[in-house]
């Protein structure tokens, strides 16, 4: 079998791809030489405003939970419905089976992948459980997790243990409020089905170290599936650096695409050692009366009924991502939130309850005297967006550090400074 080459770091692909006006393709030129792709990371805020049509209506603080979409991702799955009710479903895919196909690409160069190594799925908990549920997981085996680790995620580990009479392991965290990295070492043995690490939790500012841990189940031999449902859109992600070999992540946060959206990442070093528990059309080949055949690759991990008009929502949002620059994109985000922490910490009564060494986007705090939601309708009516993470969703992680909900505040690279302020003069 002959395979595309590895995507070149950060080149942006065909913009004509994805985005569509009236049913037809906007000539967007070819992909860029690694030579031409500029090293100045400056976001030309104005014109991200200005592809935003939302912040004209709210300051929206609350891309963890799902961000606004640029208009020509809207356009994009509002022109594929358009064309299907005019043509039929059916034929409106086959007309746009190019745009289709080259979400692959699209995809895989945002997080450094192979396009076969890419099966679009709707969501990250969908992603998660479908390469979760590949993996044979024997009785006396061992998982290991970390105190971060996402409650769907949590969930599934606890019910695959239940089944198989594997057990959990959670690994303590550091000093600095992340995954300890030696402790896991010391864990890493024969033993180990499975590593399963959220990069950046929905309830605190961490940035798990998966560089270093992708680096430790590589020479350990154990798999490694990293929930990147937070971190991707927001920072620069590589699953070559991450050294992961699954990855799950979702359209609609800090990727900017529509809800009902996602994908997994299926490294080639694994991805013909799993079979999905359910295998159906576009999965396997039914090859004769009493037998059939699993597909090459990670498209064995996809069903085959989905909305193409958001598959194609998700391809343009990640071409916009692309055309920005996921390094500009982390930078400025990183930016926007230590300088919210630091302007928080300056509140009466307000504490920020993040930790770790590198932080995210994601900015949490409580104040005291009120609860989570209290906080929530006060800045939301002055016009601001923020979200509430409980201890339901971070059980390990919250119970360990005595929290029951915080605030969470998550900028983009669109938010602009006057929009802080706003929730900063709702708070004081």
């Amino acid at each position: 079998m002959s395979y595309a080459l590895r995507p070149r770091r950060r080149v942006v692909p065909p913009l004509g791809s994805h985005f569509l006006v009236s049913g037809h393709g906007v000539d967007g030129g070819g992909c860029l030489d690694s030579a031409t792709v500029t090293t100045d990371l400056a976001i030309d805020l104005d014109k991200a405003r200005r592809d935003t049509p939302g912040v004209d209506h709210v300051a929206h603080l609350n891309n963890a939970g799902g961000a606004l979409r640029p208009s020509v991702v809207t356009d994009t799955v509002v022109a594929h419905l358009r064309r299907e009710a005019e043509i039929g479903p059916y034929e409106a895919e086959a007309e746009a089976e190019e745009r289709v196909a080259a979400v692959y690409d699209s995809v895989a160069t945002l997080v450094g992948a192979h396009r076969d190594e890419i099966a679009l799925v709707q969501s990250a908990t969908a992603a998660w459980n479908v390469a979760f549920s590949s993996i044979a997981v024997r009785p006396g085996q061992r998982i290991l997790t970390a105190r971060t680790e996402y409650i769907s995620n949590a969930i599934g580990l606890l019910q695959a243990c239940e089944r198989t009479g594997a057990t959990l392991e959670v690994i303590e965290d550091d000093e600095h409020g992340q995954v300890d990295l030696d402790r896991l070492e010391r864990r890493l043995d024969d033993d180990v089905a499975l590593v399963a690490l959220t990069h950046v939790p929905t309830g605190g500012g961490v940035v798990n170290p998966a560089g270093e841990v992708g680096a430790l189940t590589r020479k350990a031999g154990v798999p490694f599936l990293l929930d990147a449902c937070q971190s991707v859109g927001q920072l620069d992600v590589d699953v070559e650096e991450l050294g992961c070999d699954l990855l799950a992540a979702t359209g609609r946060k800090f990727l900017r695409g529509p809800r009902g959206t996602g994908f997994l990442y299926a490294s080639r070093g694994i991805v013909d050692r799993l079979v999905p528990p359910v295998l159906g059309l576009g999965a396997a080949r039914w090859t004769s009366a009493t037998t059939y055949e699993v597909v090459p690759g990670a498209l064995r991990f996809e069903t085959w009924e989905r909305s193409i008009a958001d598959n194609l929502g998700l391809g343009a949002a990640a071409d916009y991502a692309l055309g920005i620059g996921l390094p500009a994109i982390e930078q400025r985000v990183t930016a926007l939130a230590a300088r919210l922490r630091d302007d928080l910490a300056q509140v009466p009564r307000v504490t920020v309850r993040d930790k770790g060494v590198r932080r995210s986007g994601i900015v949490t705090f409580t104040v005291e005297g009120r609860s989570a939601d209290d906080v929530r309708a006060q800045v939301a009516a002055a016009g601001v967006n923020v979200s509430v993470t409980r201890v339901s969703s971070a059980q390990l992680d919250f119970g360990a550090r005595g929290l029951t909900e915080v605030v969470r505040a998550s900028p983009h690279y669109y938010t602009s400074d006057d929009e802080l302020d706003r929730l900063l003069a709702a708070l004081r």
